[in-house]
């Protein structure tokens, strides 16, 4: 009984699940379109119809033709009514007539039927045939009946033939899509007729045909198109829309899919109290949110009011200036107009005048006019050369708020740097550890940033993690020196400004080289093929140009050919410790052997050596990854790599070190993809050379090595080649030369 209310407690709970996106009901016939969403196909028609694509409603033979609908025989409890005949409607939607506007008769590039998806709100490409080109959804037709069932449990079926009142039906027939009570199917499968041949099946509200078939050729799909991810039939698996395309049988899709969706629905069952945690710390940080959201809002208003409270502050400043100087303007236009009142006939200043004029007594009249005259003077030259005493107008009072104005306009929230991108193609590790980032495009700036970095190979210690940092790193890149070798270091960086601290990048693994790297230079100043090496100023790249021997020596290819063999040596000698090294070899190279040996041997075999020698011969005598007796007594002088035309050659016993299998067996030699990068590490005391991927440190290959005296790198060459050695991290790493087409190393 539990486990019936559960079950239908989980079948209520995935309704939303079972919702039509267009007319939130259940689904009806449901259509799977190329964008994987589903959607009723008479709401499919409608949407069409809206998008002025008329007429263009799908397949006729996809939709049902049940007796309820277009009856073949008359029922006592139905009127008669006339049968439909719809082969002409079939044959003018299928030769596209009416289709959608706009579509002439053999147009030579049809119109592709757009449809407007309600799930994904894209617009999805239909093709020319439009909704006759989808797959019903039948397994979801039997979820939503399954459903239907379980939320309706002794809901009635009625019979679709009866005329009301309508019988509970008791039978269905998938032939005749429809239900029957027990009178209707006896009459519409009467003894002696085909139909009396169909076999009855419980009622139920929607038929569906018994398989899947395609709506190209109505045949059973038997095959899936991973290229397409579409099913196909037998038909379309032979059309040249699926030439070269990766086409299964439907059973191994079904098995793989099953398995996948299997293997993800027991992961999340079984970690359902991870996501009940998960749903805590959600709605843990919703609230966080609402608390820190009214936070953020009482503080932008907080700062708005202050905004505000200068600018009343401001705008009474200004006006008390305006008011000041009005009030001064206004008592010097006071004073002229007063001055000018005076010369008014009638006024005191003229009346005495006159009067003094009448004095006549001289001595007097001197005494008294002297300062009459200066005052009359001056308003004699007031009137002759009248102007106000005060401009009326106060532009110079006028705010320029331009730039005030598109400060509030821009007035915005304080952003902090969105997390950094690594660039995982300038980021390398070698004597040290050289990182490189940027921000993203729209991200805003950031005054500096912090690096993170730790070990991974260490111990976990017991309680957080802990990571060293590197504070305030101006710029997009930095050096992180003295780094352990043979580790991996995890690194990532964030960005500061006055907002605060952005997110962190994504974590970037980092593996150091095995033992302390050896800086060296190349030495070409020994050797018998001096004239056909070309070394590089800074003495860190050499290309070999093979230039006329190579030209002479192509009229004997069929004859036993022999070419020379150019050495180049570096100009230090180990005698003690681990070293390694890196360099990249031009994948165009004909021929080229990057390893070590004695230096003593070196000189001898090398100097003394003559001019031409086999390239199927072992120049050095000594281990070669493309020897076929690997297995010597003694430790040979020689330790090299064979690199050709892109591939390396591992010879016997070499696969198994590098983890690869050839097709005769480990056993058997072999080639592998030639590396960005070539790793040799040299452990001198234990005698042994190991080749490794200097981009993965995977192991390619691990020999013994005479080390009785000093051991020096070397680079041979047959034929044209190229070998740059890995700069030192320190040594602007983003310079880049070029050395006959061949770029060297970051």
């Amino acid at each position: 009984m539990a486990a019936k209310r559960g079950t239908k407690t989980s079948m209520k709970n995935m309704e939303k699940e079972l919702l039509c996106p267009v007319c939130q009901e259940m689904y009806k016939q449901p259509l799977v379109l190329p964008c994987t969403h589903n959607v009723c196909q008479a709401c499919a028609r409608e949407v069409l119809g809206q998008q002025g694509y008329i007429g263009h409603g799908g397949d006729p033979s996809s939709e049902p033709t049940s007796p309820a609908s277009t009856p073949s025989t008359r029922s006592p409890r139905l009127s008669r009514r006339t049968l439909p005949k719809p082969d002409r409607l079939d044959r003018l939607l299928k030769s596209g007539f009416g289709t959608y506007p706009g579509r002439k008769r053999g147009a030579l590039h049809p119109q592709v039927i757009m449809f407007p998806c309600p799930a994904c709100q894209g617009d999805v490409e239909l093709g020319e045939r439009g909704l006759a080109g989808l797959f019903r959804n039948l397994t979801l037709e039997r979820v939503v009946e399954r459903y239907r069932q379980s939320v309706s449990v002794g809901g009635a079926i009625l019979c679709q033939l009866c005329k009301p009142p309508q019988l509970e039906a008791t039978k269905g027939c998938t032939e005749c899509r429809a239900t029957f009570c027990n009178e209707c199917f006896k009459l519409f499968h009467p003894w002696g007729t085909q139909k009396a041949q169909h076999e009855p099946t419980l009622p139920t509200l929607s038929f569906r045909p018994k398989g899947l078939m395609c709506p190209d050729h109505k045949e059973e799909v038997t095959h899936y198109c991973k290229t397409c991810q579409r099913l196909v039939c037998q038909l379309c698996r032979v059309r040249r829309t699926h030439s070269g395309h990766k086409i299964t049988p439907v059973v191994s899709a079904y098995q793989a899919l099953k398995d996948k969706l299997t293997k993800s629905l027991t992961y999340i069952l079984g970690n359902q109290d991870t996501v009940q945690t998960q749903i805590c710390e959600l709605e843990e940080t919703v609230r966080h949110t609402e608390v820190s959201g009214q936070q953020a809002k009482e503080e932008v208003s907080q700062l708005v009011r202050g905004l505000g409270a200068v600018l009343e502050e401001k705008r009474a400043s200004l006006l008390q200036a305006i008011e000041e100087c009005q009030q001064e303007r206004l008592a010097r236009l006071s004073a002229q107009i007063q001055e000018h009142r005076s010369l008014l006939d009638g006024s005191g200043l003229v009346g005495y005048a006159q009067e003094v004029l009448k004095e006549t007594d001289q001595p007097c009249f001197v005494q008294a006019a002297k300062q009459l005259h200066n005052r009359i003077a001056r308003a004699t030259e007031a009137l002759q050369t009248f102007r106000p005493a005060a401009s009326s107008s106060f532009r110079h009072c006028q705010l320029d708020v331009g730039r005030e104005m598109k400060l509030l306009t821009e007035l915005n929230f304080l952003r902090v740097p969105e997390a950094p991108v690594i660039d995982t193609q300038r980021t390398f590790a070698y004597d040290q550890i050289f990182l490189c980032w940027r921000l993203p495009p729209h991200s805003p700036p950031a005054w500096h940033y912090t690096i993170e970095f730790r070990r991974t190979d260490v111990p976990a210690q017991p309680g957080p993690t802990r990571w060293q940092r590197r504070e305030e790193v101006r710029g997009t890149s930095a050096l992180l020196e003295n780094p352990d070798t043979g580790s991996v270091y995890v690194l990532r960086v964030r960005g500061c400004n006055k907002a605060g601290y952005g997110e962190y990048s994504e974590d970037v693994h980092l593996h150091t080289p095995p033992a302390p790297v050896l800086h060296f230079f190349l030495d070409g100043r020994w050797g018998t093929s001096r004239e056909r090496l070309a070394i590089s100023k800074d003495q860190r790249a050499v290309r070999s140009v093979p230039g006329l021997p190579l030209l002479l020596a192509a009229e004997r290819l069929l004859t036993g050919c022999h070419l020379s063999v150019d050495v180049v040596l570096g100009d230090v000698a180990v005698t003690q410790g681990r070293s390694y090294w890196a360099c990249a070899v031009d994948p165009a190279s004909y021929l080229v052997k990057v390893g070590v040996g004695l230096e003593s041997k070196l000189q001898e075999s090398f100097q003394g050596a003559p001019d031409v020698i086999s390239p199927r011969y072992d120049p050095d005598s000594g281990h070669d990854s493309g020897a076929e007796d690997a297995t010597v007594e003694a430790s040979p002088p020689f330790a090299f790599l064979t690199i050709g035309m892109g591939k390396i050659l591992l010879g016997a016993g070499a696969s198994a070190n590098a983890g690869l299998t050839g097709r005769d067996g480990p056993a058997a030699s072999c080639t592998v993809p030639l590396p960005p990068r070539l790793g040799i590490c040299l452990d001198y005391e234990r005698g042994r050379v190991s080749f490794l991927d200097a981009v993965s440190f995977r192991g390619l290959l691990e020999c013994p090595l005479d080390c009785s005296g000093p051991v020096c790198p070397a680079f041979c060459f047959i034929g044209g080649g190229a070998v740059q050695l890995q700069e030192p991290v320190g040594t602007k790493p983003e310079r880049k030369v070029t050395i006959g087409g061949f770029a060297k190393l970051d």
